[in-house]
């Protein structure tokens, strides 16, 4: 049987590790980007060396072009199955005060970085006609307040992803997004550090302005957290992306997904806005 090859980023922990488990139990050859020795180590030992890490920050165009160099080697004329482009990070805040820096990260790590790595290795997925994989989420088509950096780095994830679908079509590429809602990973938690951290640098004057906001903010992300749905439900999703003979053009999973979805594309923008205002007690 030949073996089929599939590339993981930010497979350190949560989807992207779950993802590059399944596939690789699906008997996929998986490589999984992550960013520090340990974790290739870690993920290496866990696997019985089913899946290989590769050192692999999608911002540093240093380490793209060293595990493109290695994986053309390794996969040869079969080409590259699957790209499960997963790697991200979560800035929130208001955005009157959020630092342009951490902005830009946000954008440099969810967007540029994705697209960088994508670009590098679509001609390995065009050698065998693969399938690209692109983690989003619900806030790619719903921004809640004190998450416009996340949200806009995940609206643009979506634009990427409805453009390739159709330029990548001639070698039939299947393009797949796949939209979790909340699900029970480690970003909740070094989210919640970051951002305490940069909300700490901001001026005195943002928590006097957005302070009541911030705080009822993060009331509904520990709910969202505490009630989050288990890893599986969007690691199955991009098992079946990877594997279907017809995959889906959008994946939702995940706790919250569809009733997102609902007032995404059905609520009137003022009513959103309404309904989004009141819960937040910033109207009467």
């Amino acid at each position: 049987m030949n073996i089929q090859y599939a590339l993981v980023t930010g497979a350190s922990t949560g989807i992207g590790h779950a993802s590059a488990v399944a596939l690789a139990e699906k008997g996929f050859h998986v490589f999984a980007g992550v960013r520090s020795g340990g974790d290739a180590e870690r993920i290496r030992t866990e696997s019985g060396g089913r899946i290989e890490p590769l050192i692999l920050d999608v911002t540093h165009a240093g380490q793209i072009a060293a595990a493109l160099a290695h994986v053309r080697s390794v996969v040869g004329k079969a080409g590259l199955h699957a790209l499960v482009n997963n790697a991200g990070i979560g800035v929130v805040g208001p955005l009157e005060f959020v630092p342009i820096a951490d902005f830009e990260r946000q954008l440099a790590v969810n967007v540029t970085g994705l697209l960088a790595v994508t670009q590098a290795f679509i001609p390995l997925l065009r050698m065998a006609s693969g399938r690209l994989c692109l983690i989003s989420s619900t806030n790619g088509f719903l921004s809640p307040p004190m998450m416009g950096p996340y949200c806009a780095s995940k609206f643009a994830v979506e634009a990427l992803g409805d453009s390739l679908r159709v330029e990548l079509a001639p070698w039939n590429i299947r393009v797949s997004l796949v939209e979790p809602g909340a699900v029970k990973t480690p970003i909740w938690g070094k989210a919640k550090a970051d951002n305490e951290a940069m909300l700490a640098r901001m001026p005195a004057g943002c928590m006097t302005l957005y302070g009541g906001m911030i705080d009822t903010m993060r009331g509904e992300a520990e709910k969202l957290a505490h009630g989050a749905a288990p890893v599986k439900s969007v690691s199955d999703c991009v098992v079946h992306a990877v594997t279907a003979r017809r995959p889906r053009t959008r994946y939702l999973c995940g706790k919250g997904a569809y009733p997102a979805w609902i007032a995404a594309r059905w609520l009137p923008d003022r009513w959103r806005d309404f309904l989004i205002q009141k819960a937040l007690g910033t109207i009467g």
